[in-house]
């Protein structure tokens, strides 16, 4: 994964640089670039979950989108709509705490008991598509100028889950790690906001619907949120 968010980021680094430099003996290539429609999305951010149980702290929770989105300019106009498919991964790390997704302890809904191990991890994937209303200060060059946008996102659920790290009775590192899709929404809504400069902006992303189902989460509402930084042509 570590490599994959590497090329991907050396990639739209690239292209930022590139279409910027007007003297580059690529100045045509690099107009194509510019006037593209089609452009990859990269978003890392910190997670973390609204409403979660006061007793429930997180530690340094980490999440990488991508998303290949088109865009559709407004004639006459800086304003665009703008539409994709991505992925959104996201790791949310519970501190004395881990979260019981099999039903170990009630089989009718999520649990939170506490641990004496090191790392509990909470890890989600969904495959989504992204829709924006955008604004350009330069509508000409997509890798310029100042930039802003609304939006929302559907996500479906392909990944759920539990990643527990701790020492064992005869000193080993052990890792335990469940699997279940059963206690969560199969599907996530959420509104989104972007501002920037050129290749570079802040978002932030937040869940409309809970994480959990209603009829077996304990009466949770846990809604994930995403703040972090995008790296994108558009």
């Amino acid at each position: 994964m570590k490599k994959i968010i590497f090329t991907l980021g050396l990639i739209a680094v690239s292209i930022g640089v590139f279409a910027q430099d007007g003297g580059s003996p690529m100045n045509k290539a690099v107009n194509k670039v510019t006037h593209s429609n089609d452009f990859l999305m990269i978003q890392l951010s910190y997670d973390g979950w609204a409403g979660a149980p006061d007793s429930i702290k997180s530690g340094l929770n980490r999440g990488f989108n991508v998303a290949l989105m088109y865009d559709f300019p407004f004639k006459k106009s800086k304003m665009s709509l703008a539409a994709g498919l991505g992925v959104s991964t996201s790791g949310v790390y519970l501190k004395d705490h881990y979260m019981d997704i099999q039903g170990k302890l009630n089989p009718n809904q999520v649990s939170f008991p506490t641990t004496n191990a090191k790392k509990s991890k909470v890890a989600t994937t969904y495959l989504e598509i992204p829709i924006e209303l955008r604004y350009r200060s330069v509508p000409d060059n997509a890798n310029k100028g100042f930039k802003a946008a609304i939006g929302v996102k559907v996500g479906a659920l392909v990944d759920a889950h539990t990643k527990l790290k701790y020492t064992g009775a005869n000193g080993s590192k052990d890792i335990d790690k469940d699997a279940n899709r059963g206690f969560f929404n199969p599907w996530r809504f959420s509104a989104t906001a972007r501002v920037g400069y050129g290749n570079f902006a802040l978002f932030g992303a937040y869940s409309l619907n809970p994480l959990l189902k209603d009829n077996n989460s304990n009466n949770l509402d846990i809604r994930p949120y995403s703040i972090g930084i995008a790296l994108s042509g558009l």
